[in-house]
């Protein structure tokens, strides 16, 4: 990226001669040759995330910013919701997205009589030993996919308030810890829809991105009928070959906490989301939680491109689906159509991008 801003005026940097001689070649070369050594080598990431694309893409068509999303949420330790009306593959892709990854799998549909505890597992007496057991539900996996998480009621949904926040299960009074990588994957359709319950701001702010989907195009959605009609019998989720494990996620995931971000561009994040808090357009603004989040996508995003440092385009990409769905439009302009989505790519156009 070009530096616009004009030059300032040049100022008197003629060295002191006490400076200049206690300057060491030498030292200086050691000191450049360290700092390149210092650098991440993210080769090995940027290979398996080419291969997880290139897995995924067998069946699916199109739907790359959902895939580059998903895969970052997965980089980031995060959790990923998925809004889109039926039959866009929305399930199709969190499954395969599981199914390249060698680690534990569960899915979950959600249904208006799910109860908390068919989620989380429940006490059982054993009459053998005449004591509680604790059957563990299938929220205990590293790969979770709910399946319509909007059609279950609010108790339901709050039982994963918890689990994807800390990364626990309390049951009468014990804490179970779950397996690292833990994510979800949860789908839903609009909410305009029959039958679905609007999930609370507090369970939507512990997903690190919403991603909407959209219907192919046309030249997509003539190559989907051309795979579909030479599969045959062929089981689309047979394609895929698993070869991530847990522990290589795990060093992945670290070497994402370790990219660089300059003291600059985390003030771009916090002015990005104080913005939100102050816009007359918004009802709410985006908490902490958001900068944070903003924070682990922009890292994400950089060691997906092969890079040890965040740049501002990467913040840019991620304040979308990090933001849109944490925050509230007004009734007035939510009336005219205006969308949450509009106000925060307005907010970003707005605030000032660090040089």
């Amino acid at each position: 990226m070009k530096d616009n801003a004009e030059t300032p005026e040049q100022e008197d940097l003629t060295p002191k001669p006490s400076v200049v001689e206690t300057i060491d070649d030498s030292a200086l070369k050691e000191d450049k040759d360290l700092q390149f050594e210092n650098r991440l080598d993210l080769s090995e990431l940027q290979d398996s995330v080419n291969k997880i694309k290139q897995e995924i893409g067998k069946v699916i068509v199109g739907q790359k910013d959902m895939v580059d999303m998903l895969i970052a949420s997965l980089l980031a330790q995060g959790h990923s919701l998925i809004e889109g009306v039926p039959g866009v593959a929305k399930t199709v892709t969190a499954k395969l997205l599981s199914k390249s990854l060698s680690v534990g799998f569960s899915r979950i549909q959600f249904t208006p009589d799910l109860m908390p505890s068919d989620i989380l597992g429940t006490s059982v007496f054993n009459l053998k030993n005449s004591e509680f057991e604790f059957k563990k539900g299938p929220i205990f996996s590293n790969m979770i996919l709910i399946d319509e998480i909007n059609r279950s009621p609010a108790k339901t949904q709050a039982a994963l308030f918890e689990v994807m926040e800390e990364k626990q299960i309390t049951i009468d009074g014990n804490k179970f810890k779950l397996d690292i990588p833990f994510m979800v994957l949860a789908t839903q359709n609009p909410v305009e829809q029959e039958g679905t319950y609007r999930l609370p701001e507090a369970q939507l702010d512990r997903f690190l991105f919403k991603i909407d989907v959209d219907y192919p195009n046309l030249e997509e959605e003539i190559e989907i009928l051309e795979r579909e009609h030479n599969l045959k019998d062929a089981k689309k989720v047979d394609q895929i070959t698993s070869f991530l494990t847990a522990s290589q996620i795990a060093k992945y995931q670290n070497l994402v906490n370790q990219i660089i971000v300059e003291k600059h561009l985390l003030k771009y994040i916090a002015e990005i989301i104080v913005s939100t808090r102050s816009n007359r357009f918004l009802y709410l603004g985006a908490s902490p939680r958001a900068s944070i989040s903003i924070l682990k996508a922009s890292k994400a995003f950089a060691a997906m491109s092969g890079r040890d440092f965040v740049t501002p385009e990467d913040i840019k990409r991620a304040a979308v689906p990090v933001l849109h769905h944490r925050v509230i439009v007004t009734p007035e302009r939510e009336m005219e159509g205006i969308t949450s989505k509009q106000i925060i790519k307005q907010i970003i156009e707005t605030v000032e991008i660090p040089r």
